[in-house]
């Protein structure tokens, strides 16, 4: 049981470059993933795509890689040396046809243009793409465990939910009995008057409010209740099956409300649903 929301990231240190992955993830119906990566790693960004959809099946999932050049292997000075020798070449024809005095040194090439030049260093993708890779993988493990822990935190407090939810499931069924007995002492004969007379006047005796039995009703709520327990010890992700239980144990206590809505009945429901929102809202965070 995993939160969706969490943080991972990892710094590693290659031949040609230092790579950091930063993951953020929150919370989201389907799984939307967000890449900022470097212009050099673009031909791999599907390949990092595949890497998340393996282990996380649902939220907004920000991804940030930076890649800084190793001392020495980012940007290189190059001399035009063609070009050079072109200046040279032009300023010795110059001084022997002008009569030009004055030697020429080192201090004339700094102020030729276009001489120097700044190369950037030409990333080999082979030699970084495991580099990223692993790094990723990295930062998703210190993600996985962030949003473990988190999940941690909602088990225990859904685990109470559980708890009050089965409380009321008890209460229920101990008012369905009672009020199943009601109804059948409701429909006996007595003497001096017909089976009409008696069914209504027995209806009225257990109030009017009663419009059937709510045994397999109660039945399916427990069900539901118990399944909800035993979901959130699944390793998988659970959140849009807690989504469809919760919406049954809803459905079930709505049903079950107006076909008795008598004040004890009543008073049960309201704090069955009141649990079903709680744990409705920690369902919203879970993966």
């Amino acid at each position: 049981m995993k939160s969706m929301t969490g943080y991972g990231e990892t710094v590693r240190q290659g031949r040609w470059a230092k790579i950091g992955v930063q993951v953020r993830t929150l919370n989201h119906r389907h799984l939307d993933i967000q890449l900022r990566v470097p212009r050099e790693y673009l031909s791999i960004e599907e390949e990092i795509r595949k890497t998340i959809r393996q282990r996380i099946s649902r939220g907004r999932v920000d991804l940030f890689i930076t890649r800084s050049p190793v001392k020495g292997q980012g940007r290189k000075l190059e001399l035009d040396e063609d070009l050079l020798r072109q200046y040279l070449s032009s300023l010795q024809r110059a001084r022997r046809r002008f009569g030009l005095k004055g030697e020429l040194d080192i201090s004339l090439c700094a102020t030729l243009p276009d001489l120097f030049r700044l190369r950037e260093v030409e990333v080999r993708e082979e030699d970084e793409r495991g580099l990223v890779l692993r790094s990723l993988e990295s930062a998703l493990k210190n993600l996985e465990r962030s949003r473990e822990r988190e999940g941690r935190h909602l088990k225990s407090d859904v685990q109470s939910q559980i708890r009050h939810l089965r409380k009321v499931s008890a209460g229920l069924a101990k008012e369905a009995v009672r009020i199943a007995l009601r109804l059948k002492d409701s429909l006996l004969p007595r003497e001096g008057g017909n089976a009409l007379e008696l069914q209504r006047e027995g209806s009225e005796g257990a109030g009017s409010s009663f419009k059937g039995d709510i045994h397999e009703e109660v039945v399916r709520l427990r069900t539901h209740v118990e399944e909800l327990g035993r979901l959130i010890n699944e390793r998988e992700p659970v959140g849009k099956k807690m989504d469809f239980l919760l919406q049954e144990i809803q459905r079930e206590l709505n049903t079950i409300s107006s076909k008795v809505p008598q004040l004890s009945v009543v008073h049960l429901v309201l704090a069955g649903k009141e649990r079903v929102e709680k744990i409705r809202e920690q369902a919203q965070n879970l993966e």
